[in-house]
């Protein structure tokens, strides 16, 4: 018997029938005798629509109330859940964040989680009963509703196995798990059977979609395989796992394990800035103080050791905010000039088999090069290399790099 947290996301669980389905998958677990902890967000859309009439009150509503507000969405989905389940015969309780033990601080719709108790969540657990827990939410000190931001309800799910040792956690989302790139821009991406944290890690931050950041950031801290599901369809998934453990002896031998791409990305210059110690934080710290993320940074060799450039990259929706803050603070004091550019993609190669082969930023660049492909900026760590390039050549650069590195073999999978 083994103790699983299966998380369901919003289409997961965006009706009824949905719903009703949920319960089957789950009593086949029941029947096999695991134990079982659901987390659930809340139905698709139902988020969206609550922060709409808090937003026909007011346009900056209340932090406090908002998060009292949108965490009802989570209770309606695990409160019909847990009705379903007890319809098939499955002895089953739902719970809020709090009434999960889940405390936070009270950083509302953004808050961390700082411990759980999961006294009563064992004792249901004991007495076999199926554990429903409200995602994306918990209480603080002082008793306030709190929300984990989007995506909370996979940092939720991971968290309660942590707390619980659970054997796994099992992410169910709309696709069957986690693919060499995404199938929409390519058709020949493959369904990995097996990848480690670290390349989720930087996949995840890089651009792709299927696990939230913080949820691999605390699996990876307190060791939780992870594995995506399908929700419609059944299957192995994809395993995520750290890299000791037990990976196919011939993973070696996959370079990339993935191709991410980001075209929310935007390029600032500034131009012949001074080449001298302190620039680059009188360039960066007015942007951080406007609470704007920065990327990619290159700061080009000074030919004259007197003038230099300065590029980074930032969302594209903060794009104009970022430019403003160089032309009315920055320039003033350092000279130059601004120059920008917002039709711009990042496009990484993920792998740990990079770690021990060499040469694969040299036919990444050779790949691009026959394409006709200009890359504007390159940063490398020691399992990913990024590229910017134009924003009109990103499908071209994934499905030409897919090929390339040999990623659209139908058996890459088992190989990964």
């Amino acid at each position: 018997m083994a103790l699983y947290v299966q998380k369901f996301g919003g289409t997961s669980v965006g009706s009824i029938e949905r719903i009703q389905a949920v319960a089957d998958k789950v009593s086949k677990f029941r029947e096999q005798g695991h134990q079982i902890v659901l987390v659930a967000s809340a139905m698709s859309g139902e988020t969206n629509r609550l922060i709409g009439l808090a937003e026909q009150i007011g346009e900056e509503p209340d932090a406090r109330e908002l998060d009292m507000l949108v965490s009802t969405g989570e209770q309606v989905t695990v409160s019909l859940l847990a009705m379903a389940l007890k319809a098939r015969g499955i002895d089953a309780i739902s719970h809020t964040g709090a009434q999960a033990g889940i405390c936070t601080d009270t950083a509302f719709s953004r808050a961390r989680i700082q411990t759980i108790d999961t006294e009563l969540m064992q004792q249901e657990l004991a007495a076999g009963q199926v554990v429903v827990v409200a995602g994306f939410q918990g209480v603080d000190e002082r008793g306030n509703i709190t929300t984990l931001g989007r995506g909370g309800s996979d940092t939720t799910a991971v968290a309660l196995a942590a707390a619980l040792k659970a054997d796994e956690c099992q992410i169910y989302t709309d696709v069957d798990g986690v693919y060499t790139t995404d199938p929409r821009v390519c058709s020949k991406a493959q369904r990995l059977e097996t990848i480690t944290l670290e390349e989720m890690l930087e996949l995840a931050s890089l651009g792709s979609k299927v696990l939230q950041i913080r949820s691999v950031e605390f699996a990876g801290k307190y060791n939780v395989p992870l594995r995506v599901l399908s929700s419609f369809e059944d299957g192995p998934g994809t395993l995520i796992v750290a890299e000791e453990y037990e990976l196919p002896q011939h993973m070696e031998e996959a370079l990339i394990s993935g191709i991410a791409f980001n075209t929310n990305e935007a390029k600032l210059t500034v131009l012949d800035t001074p080449d001298v110690p302190g620039v680059a934080s009188k360039i960066l710290g007015p942007i951080a103080d406007a609470n704007i993320e920065v990327d990619m940074i290159i700061q080009n060799a000074s030919a004259s050791g007197e003038r230099t450039d300065f590029t980074f990259t930032v969302a594209k929706g903060d794009y104009k905010k970022a430019q403003r803050i160089l032309e009315e603070q920055v320039i003033s004091e350092l000279g130059g000039e601004v120059k920008g550019d917002s039709d711009i993609a990042k496009v990484s190669l993920v792998g740990v088999g990079m770690r021990s082969h060499s040469g694969i930023a040299s036919k990444m660049f050779q790949t691009l090069s026959k394409e006709g492909i200009n890359i504007r900026l390159v940063s490398t760590s020691e399992i990913k290399i990024s590229v910017v390039i134009d924003e009109k050549f990103v499908e071209l650069a994934v499905r030409s790099l897919h090929t390339a590195f040999g990623l659209d073999r139908a058996d890459i999978s088992e190989e990964a």
